[in-house]
């Protein structure tokens, strides 16, 4: 984790701060009220949190049938010189929980293009479809 950020998994970001991420990452937002739901409903998240100002700096969450299937979602880290870091560490983290809480699960993601790399690094394959 580069220097001046910290990991967050106990407190969800509102919806806003998570819409301004999306944001900044050219990434698609949703109305507030339905990612509010989406993030109550999520069966865990992971936080990177600025520690200068707070502000919420990279964001994953998971939704899982507890059996078979874990979904990634909302993979999103601030552009800038630290965004492969963070969005690395985001995905090592989370698939080491679900390691420990959701073992044996088949873990899918729909990721933006500056993810592909960390995903590969973690031995996640492409869908050529």
């Amino acid at each position: 984790m580069p220097d001046g950020f910290v990991l967050e998994s106990k407190k969800i970001p509102s919806p806003y701060a998570l819409n301004r991420l999306l944001s900044k990452c050219n990434q698609v937002t949703h109305p507030p009220a339905k990612l509010a739901l989406a993030l109550q409903k999520s069966d865990c998240h992971l936080s990177i949190l600025d520690t200068a100002n707070g502000n919420l700096a990279g964001f994953v969450r998971v939704t899982s049938d507890k059996g078979l299937n874990a979904n990634l979602w909302n993979i999103a880290a601030l552009p800038g010189s630290y965004q492969s870091q963070l969005l690395a560490v985001l995905i090592n983290r989370i698939l080491g929980i679900l390691k420990i809480e959701m073992p044996g699960c088949s873990v899918s993601v729909a990721a933006p293009d500056i993810a592909i790399k960390a995903l590969q690094n973690e031995g996640f394959l492409l869908d050529p479809g």
